[in-house]
């Protein structure tokens, strides 16, 4: 169990033996509280109580204390205010616990006790289309939580949605035929040269048409022009994901056109369902006007349907038992119409779920959506690039340093810290003076925490973990408590499929850290050297799982 586990129990059970009353883990309502409080952990029990027991919450919170059994785990509880239960920590049932961990590549962190088969649907890029900033947020939240659904033991299937099929590519498989390449390796620059050329010739879009009847027939020269555009787009792509440092790969692909071939048996299982509206059939939700549209009047199929066959495949064939859609916030209302008709049709049950995670949008300094000058979308290739030589001038010119690997972790690490801590629903700014700081809660901050530790231990000549960890003072109580905290912050953070909560938790732990090393000297002292190992192995650890490398100088 997890400390606040463990607390939670030891309520649970006084307020059985107290009051003859059963409650809930969630019930005990223990939560971390501020040391000045008078304890590490604070139970609002006697409060949840008091109403239905007809008593003073702080009698309650007296009878409940006096029935709490330490457990060789905690100070004698007091009660404080209008009936906080506070719980404090001994100091070596805490040393205890931190040396224990000294063995444990986890630091505490539970395996799943049940894993799932689950799906993380990120990213999204459309085929013939460079990547720009509003793909940011998705493909990092996305990997970031496949990240600790892997640490956590379930099975992870990594998702691509590609918008490589549909009318579109009738015009860009035309304008590979005219100029046999894309132009200058400039997806964008290609896109709008086959958009302006249907736009403005009436042969052009004509035989455009013509070939997206091919290539929805499966005519085979069709074929292959439309694999080489797919083939070009993913080049680009994975470019992208190796700068970013995510783990999404071609295999990781899944088209629209991989669905194509499903989406007529998926209309039809979908039958019962369906109703007719002016020729197109409709999926209507209760409570709704407006449906989402399946089959439209011309035969023809939409985005809902692929939606639909994808969660249908995922679900029935592959026997997915969570779907993870990080989606933006503007596609809510369409994701639940997708999620009902799914549920009606029961491809979404008890076993087989759908979460949609969705996130704001990425603002410029006026407010405003983040573009150039000239007004286009960000490409994300070109504010990673600037990303990296902006960390490369903070880092300056060392010779003891690989300055321009260095410079990645740094760059790349404080455009990813910057999302990842932001409130995922609302936007955000994008602020590189804040983004690379070095204080406040910035990856450059942990990275030069982590730093910094790393140099303490190779002075002290640190090749083996300490066998004994003993916690006397504040600072070395409130670093202790932090370090046992990490696995109920990485636990939350997976639940919520938020991971500025791991954030928050790592900037915790490095500013106990900053605390502790200026109480008193590190070196020469087992027990503190064996603290800060273990600091700095949660650093690294908690960094990995958001997709941040921690190098060993700064």
């Amino acid at each position: 169990m997890l400390v606040g586990e463990l607390l939670e129990q030891l309520v649970v059970d006084a307020v059985r033996t107290a009051l003859g009353v059963e409650i809930s883990r969630a019930e005990a309502l223990v939560r971390p509280s501020a040391p000045e409080r008078g304890g590490d952990y604070q139970s609002n029990v006697a409060m949840g109580l008091a109403k239905g027991l007809g008593r003073p919450s702080r009698d309650i919170a007296d009878a409940v204390v006096s029935a709490v059994d330490p457990a060789g785990m905690l100070e004698p509880p007091t009660v404080g205010g209008p009936g906080f239960v506070n719980l404090r920590l001994r100091d070596d049932w805490l040393g205890a616990q931190l040396t224990a961990l000294v063995d444990d590549d986890r630091l505490g962190v539970p395996q799943a006790a049940h894993p799932q088969r689950v799906v993380v649907d990120h990213s999204g890029p459309n085929v013939a289309k460079e990547m720009h900033v509003g793909h940011l947020r998705s493909t990092i939240i996305g990997d970031a939580i496949v990240r600790m659904k892997q640490f956590l033991g379930h099975e992870v299937i990594r998702r691509n949605h590609l918008g490589d099929w549909g009318t579109p590519f009738g015009m860009l498989v035309e304008r590979l035929l005219e100029v046999g390449r894309v132009e200058g390796e400039d997806l964008n620059a290609f896109y709008r040269a086959a958009r302006a050329a249907f736009d403005s010739d009436p042969e052009f879009a004509d035989r455009a048409r013509a070939r997206v009847v091919a290539l929805q027939s499966g005519d085979e020269e069709t074929l292959a022009h439309w694999r080489k555009l797919v083939a070009e787009s993913q080049e680009h792509v994975e470019r992208v994901y190796r700068a970013l440092g995510v783990q999404l790969t071609a295999a990781d692909s899944y088209g629209e056109s991989f669905y194509d071939p499903f989406l007529a048996d998926t209309v039809d299982e979908l039958g019962p369902l369906l109703q007719e509206s002016d020729g197109a059939l409709c999926a209507f939700r209760d409570g709704e006007s407006a449906p989402i549209i399946v089959r439209k009047s011309d035969g023809g199929y939409t985005y809902a349907t692929t939606d639909l066959a994808a969660l249908r495949y995922w679900t029935q064939d592959r026997d997915a038992t969570e779907l993870i859609y990080v989606i933006g916030a503007p596609q809510r209302q369409h994701l639940v119409m997708v999620f009902a008709t799914a549920t009606a049709a029961g491809w979404l049950d008890e076993r087989h779920r759908a979460v949609h995670v969705s996130f704001g949008s990425v603002l410029g300094d006026d407010g405003r959506m983040l573009r150039t000058r000239s007004g286009d979308s960000v490409k994300l290739v070109d504010l990673l690039d600037e990303a990296v030589e902006r960390a490369a001038a903070v880092i300056g010119e060392r010779s003891d340093l690989d300055v321009s690997a260095v410079a990645r972790a740094v760059g790349i690490g404080a455009v990813k810290y910057a999302d990842l801590s932001s409130s995922r629903e609302k936007d955000y700014a994008f602020t590189w003076d804040r983004m690379l700081a070095t204080d406040g809660n910035t990856s450059v901050y942990l990275q030069y925490a982590n730093a910094r530790i790393r140099s303490i231990l190779r002075k002290a000549g640190d090749t083996t973990g300490a066998r004994g960890i003993v916690v006397h003072e504040r600072t070395e109580r409130a670093l202790a408590i932090a370090l046992l905290r990490l696995p109920a912050a990485i636990d939350a953070a997976d639940r919520s499929c938020t991971p500025r909560t791991l954030c928050g938790h790592l900037h915790e732990l490095a500013a106990e850290f900053s605390r502790f090393y200026e109480g008193r000297p590190i070196l020469g002292d087992p027990s503190r050297l064996g603290l800060t190992r273990l600091t700095s192995r949660a650093l690294v650890l908690g960094l990995d799982l958001l997709g941040i490398a921690a190098p060993e100088r700064m």
